[in-house]
């Protein structure tokens, strides 16, 4: 079943949009994988390490509205090539600069750009797949947020053995690859007019303000994706400061945690595609709102680990839902939607370790960075049911 499926569409191209955001994740959240050897060589507060670590997700965040228009006017390809190409210089900035902590935030900055990749695969998965297939082929492509599995796990390995300066610089050679791969196997559609009018971004602001229920999607990203990629970006730190595990130990525990968000999300993709979309992702953000709860606890390790990989395997789980239901709504406008959706997931994201840092810093705990988004998904999950109950045709969506 899921091969006829695959087969229903263009699977280079769906092959090419995973590959483009794979290895642009890794690269957005290798500052975060590499947290604790830049904490420890310039001796960050814990506030410091939150904003270095988010950095990042807040510049991916804002250019995903722009990378989401430019899609939809010029081409996901063509605007793919030219994200990789920015990616080739942050990194490059990264590996023979530096040296100091507001450098490092300026490089997060640029680094960031790769995050917007986000805008440039789903449209391409979308756009290669039938109505009917949405939820799979975006879920697939979407499973590029595994990059978090290879930023976490492998490079603290590489750290210890050519510095976290070196592993920016072997990250280029991916990138080149995933260029040259990426040019050849993805289907470069032709340009057509964009649902929101084709008149380029202020149009897509118009469309954005004036749709409820975008506005709802973006929180609920906000929520499972900026949870998703926050809690993936910061828990090397978390678990380095609050259990003393090495820098090589925490990064492979926030592997293991990634890779079942990972896996989850296009199971929340395939799931919604059979229909009720919005209530599974109801009943997980009120899971996850508990978990939360019991995590502010700060249990041990053992405890700790499974609690926290539950946690972001339900939110990859929402991720799906969340852009299967999108999909649907605006298949012929999927850049510009993706951009802002997708820029709310990363500012999400950008909140949450900042958030972590501070509270550390003020309160002396990271229990309350754990109570806050408790609280936030109890409040996602209850948004959702008032859609559910004023917008009956997004329910069958």
């Amino acid at each position: 079943m899921i091969h006829r499926a695959l087969t229903s569409g263009h699977w280079p191209s769906l092959l090419g949009a995973w590959l483009h955001f794979e290895v642009s994740f890794v690269v957005w959240l290798l500052i975060g994988a590499l947290g604790i050897a830049i904490a420890r060589e310039f001796d960050l507060s814990a506030t410091q390490k939150g904003i270095l670590v988010a950095t990042p997700l807040l510049s991916g965040a804002l250019l995903r509205i722009v990378i989401g228009s430019w899609t939809d006017q010029f081409g996901a390809k063509r605007v793919g090539l030219g994200m990789l190409g920015i990616a080739m210089v942050a990194l490059l900035f990264a590996w023979l600069s530096g040296h100091s902590y507001p450098q490092m935030v300026g490089i997060g900055l640029l680094l960031g750009s790769a995050g917007a990749s986000f805008a440039i695969a789903l449209p391409i998965a979308s756009q290669a797949y039938p109505p009917h297939r949405q939820g799979l082929a975006m879920g697939i492509a979407a499973t590029g947020n595994s990059g978090v599995i290879l930023a976490t796990w492998l490079a603290p390995r590489l750290a210890d053995q050519v510095g976290w300066h070196g592993v920016f610089g072997l990250m280029i050679v991916p990138v080149v690859l995933t260029a040259a791969v990426f040019a050849m196997v993805v289907h470069d559609r032709s340009l057509r007019k964009s649902a929101c009018g084709g008149n380029g971004l202020a149009d897509s602001f118009r469309v954005a303000f004036q749709e409820r229920f975008m506005q709802c999607l973006c929180f609920f990203y906000a929520v499972t994706f900026g949870g998703f990629v926050g809690f993936s970006s910061f828990l090397p730190i978390f678990f380095h400061d609050q259990y003393d595990l090495d820098m090589v130990m925490a990064g492979a525990m926030t592997a293991l945690c990634a890779f079942a968000g990972s896996l989850a999300r296009p199971m929340g993709g395939y799931a919604a595609d059979r229909g009720r979309g919005l209530r599974l992702l109801q009943g997980g953000l009120v899971c996850i709102g508990g978990l939360c709860m019991l995590l502010a606890w700060l249990p041990p390790p053992v405890w700790a680990v499974p609690l926290t990989m539950t946690t972001l395997l339900l939110l990859g789980f929402g991720n799906g839902v969340v852009f299967q239901v999108a999909s649907l709504r605006y298949l012929d406008m999927m850049g510009t939607a993706s951009g802002f959706i997708g820029a709310a997931g990363g500012l999400g994201g950008f909140f949450l370790p900042f958030w972590f840092g501070l509270f550390k810093d003020v309160t002396g705990t990271y229990a309350s960075g754990f109570l806050v988004f408790a609280f936030l998904a109890m409040i996602a999950a209850g948004s959702v049911a008032l859609v559910r109950r004023s917008m009956p045709v997004a329910e069958k969506q």
